[in-house]
């Protein structure tokens, strides 16, 4: 099944390449979507895909980078729109 989601992720998310990483892993799961930094020091990060490949880039997303420190993980189920690629923002 088709999902997509929306995740804020904050603590320390920027400044650590934390997008590039995001980035790799939706593209290691086969994802589209996008990564951006927030003006708040947050990263949000849209994913659309088969439900198990999303949960795994979620799993992905909690652990961050080595340089990074996530503290929190906020995450809105969101409508597919049939994106293709993973971009950074």
């Amino acid at each position: 099944m088709r999902v997509a989601r929306r995740y804020v992720v904050s603590g320390r998310v920027q400044g650590v390449g934390f997008r590039y990483f995001a980035a790799d892993a939706a593209r290691r799961e086969g994802l589209s979507g996008a990564v951006r930094n927030r003006d708040d020091g947050t990263v949000e990060a849209v994913a659309e895909g088969e439900t198990e490949a999303v949960d795994r880039f979620e799993r992905a997303l909690r652990q961050g980078p080595s340089r990074a420190r996530v503290e929190r993980v906020r995450v809105e189920d969101i409508e597919p729109m049939t994106t293709h690629g993973f971009r950074i923002d």
